[in-house]
């Protein structure tokens, strides 16, 4: 080994009192460069942070000419002493900011040629440039400490689990294609022509094979593929840390689930957190928020007055009332007189539109009586009975949406996070969990015309329900389904799994999947049913959305190494492209246009 290579190596942001006076080596990229004449100073960056760097042409006037062909982004090896700096040019926003290197050898590994983005200007920068030099855009330490806590959150994972007896079994990528809600990832096969795998929405069937096999505990940190329209949170392939376990009830699985949550919390930020978690029924989500993954930070919720504006003149409001699934709904805002200008009541009404609610109504509460364009419609006993239930004071605003149940909901729901943002009621140092439980197993799809599974047709029904309403309205059949959201967002769901093949057979029955299909779709898992399957369940977290949360991200795209862009694309390595026409008849495939 010669001189140079038994030199000790130290990481840039690790460089401390410990290695004052001693001669050791450094690797980086120059994040920035200052000539002072005849000193030149560098900032060498690696993973961990930052280490200045000195190059006196007093002491090598040779390594001082080195120093000034140095520009931004080269890859440099360096051996020096460690010494600390004058008081006056001490550093407090680094660890390192004490100390120094005065090199005493320099070796340019690798030169860079100028970034098409400069990285401590990344805002200047449009996303799509970013993405298509993702290598570089990565070597900004906040990309970089989202990715090494996302390796953190995993360690933690796996050494809780395994600490509660839980093991780890893959499941595989290439399966057959099986109904679950989303669009699946073909895969045509080179020697079943005409065949396809699909790519795993979920591992949801072997997981629960692995119970049938008697494994009592699994868990995975899996990729997951569903080919659907992206937004913020959302990618083509994502990451959930999938679990299931037998012999437990729904209780025993959510208290876990908070332990779990809690040990990553503590140790990913330092915060111990409360619990158990607040619960709410799917019910009262909607009900008071619109949303099954209500942000309980703040209130602004929706209050029913369908049936006090039945008789009343304004139409919008009473032909509603008339429809079966019409709502007429509004959230209150405290002081909203005072917060909220007619410009702003313009803007809310066309954000509603987005949801395809027809307009927003609005009221201004008066010490006497409203000042809105719909009071003259509206008898005073209505306003006051409307204040009461509302709960609304001289200068609140309500604001009204009229129309079938899902946009009423789906609008107000979402207006309700536009309006705390707005007026500032959100404390974003807050992480408030909530579970959402008592999903319905069932809801009416009107375009097909049939009945489908909200979660997924392994869901156990409430047996009380399945007996009592199989027959009649079966959206009042409630599940063993539980979601798990923070902040209003879902960081995961799950549920107790249908255990028992006849049961199986009788909900697919329901869903419209007829013997022929669930045999030739699910045989192997209704086969294995009649096994002794144990009773089981589980739950799927979003390692993704929970690392937003964690990092306070803006997009799902800031702790991932590689994404997506919305057109799920790689303009990075230029993914999805043209096959070769050789694989292309391989395969057996032929395209039309």
């Amino acid at each position: 080994m010669s001189k140079k290579e038994s030199i000790q190596r130290i990481y840039c942001g690790k460089v401390s009192q410990s290695e004052l006076t001693k001669k050791i080596k450094l690797y980086g990229w120059v994040n920035t460069r200052r000539d002072h004449g005849g000193v030149i100073f560098i900032d060498l960056r690696d993973v961990t942070g930052i280490c200045q760097l000195v190059f006196d042409s007093n002491l090598d006037k040779q390594l001082h000419n080195i120093a000034n062909e140095v520009r931004t982004e080269f890859c440099l090896e360096v051996i020096g002493t460690i010494r600390n700096r004058t008081l006056d040019t001490i550093n407090a926003k680094i660890p390192t900011g004490k100390f120094e290197l005065v090199v005493e050898d320099i070796t340019i590994l690798n030169k860079s040629e100028t970034l098409p983005f400069g990285l401590e200007a990344v805002a200047l920068a449009s996303e799509k440039t970013r993405l298509t030099y993702r290598y570089l855009d990565l070597r900004r330490p906040e990309l970089q400490k989202n990715l090494i806590l996302r390796s953190k959150v995993n360690q933690v994972v796996r050494n809780f689990l395994s600490a509660h007896n839980f093991h780890e079994i893959e499941t595989p990528f290439l399966n057959k294609s099986t109904p679950e809600g989303a669009r699946d990832y073909l895969v045509p096969s080179r020697l079943a022509k005409g065949d396809f795998y699909a790519l795993p929405q979920s591992p949801q069937m072997f997981k629960q094979l692995l119970m049938v096999a008697g494994f009592d505990r699994y868990f995975q940190i899996t990729k997951c593929f569903r080919d659907e329209d992206l937004r913020g949170n959302r990618q083509p392939e994502f990451t959930q840390i999938d679990l299931e376990m037998s012999f437990l009830n729904e209780d025993e699985i959510i208290d876990l689930t908070e332990k779990l949550m809690s040990s990553i919390f503590q140790a990913a930020k330092g915060i111990k957190l409360e619990t158990p978690f607040n619960r709410i029924t799917y019910q009262q989500a909607v009900e008071n928020y619109g949303t099954d993954a209500p942000d309980l930070r703040f209130d602004l919720l929706l209050t029913d007055i369908t049936d006090l504006v039945k008789e009343v003149e304004f139409k919008v409001f009473k032909d509603v009332t008339l429809k079966d699934t019409g709502l007429v709904n509004c959230i209150l805002v405290p002081n909203g007189s005072d917060k909220l200008s007619r410009k702003d009541l313009d803007e809310l009404t066309e954000f509603v539109k987005i949801y395809k609610a027809k307009g927003l109504a609005w009221a201004k509460v008066g010490e006497e009586d409203w000042h809105s364009p719909i009071a003259k419609f509206i008898a005073p006993n209505i306003k006051q009975a409307i204040n009461k239930k509302a709960k609304a004071q001289p200068k609140d605003i309500l604001l009204f949406v009229a129309d079938d149940v899902k946009i009423v909901k789906a609008s107000l729901g979402a207006l309700r996070t536009v309006l705390a943002k707005k007026l500032d009621l959100i404390n974003n140092d807050e992480f408030n969990f909530c579970w959402v439980t008592d999903f319905p197993l069932l809801e009416y799809d009107a375009d097909e015309k049939r009945w489908q599974s909200v979660h997924h047709p392994f869901t156990k029904p409430h047996l009380s329900d399945l007996k009592k309403y199989k027959t009649a309205d079966l959206s009042k059949i409630k599940s063993h389904a539980y979601d798990l959201t923070l902040n209003g967002v879902e960081l995961g769901g799950g549920s107790l799994r249908i255990h028992d093949k006849k049961m199986q057979q009788e909900i697919f029955d329901i869903i419209g999947i007829s013997d022929r299909e669930a045999n030739d779709k699910f045989s192997f898992l209704l086969n294995a049913l009649e096994f002794g399957a144990p009773p089981h369940g589980g739950i799927a977290l979003g390692l993704d959305r929970l690392l937003m949360s964690l990092t306070n991200a803006n997009s799902i795209r800031d702790v991932i190494a590689f994404p997506k862009t919305q057109q799920a694309a790689c303009l990075m390595s230029g993914a999805p492209n043209p096959a070769d026409q050789k694989q292309i008849v391989e395969l057996g495939l032929k395209f039309t246009k």
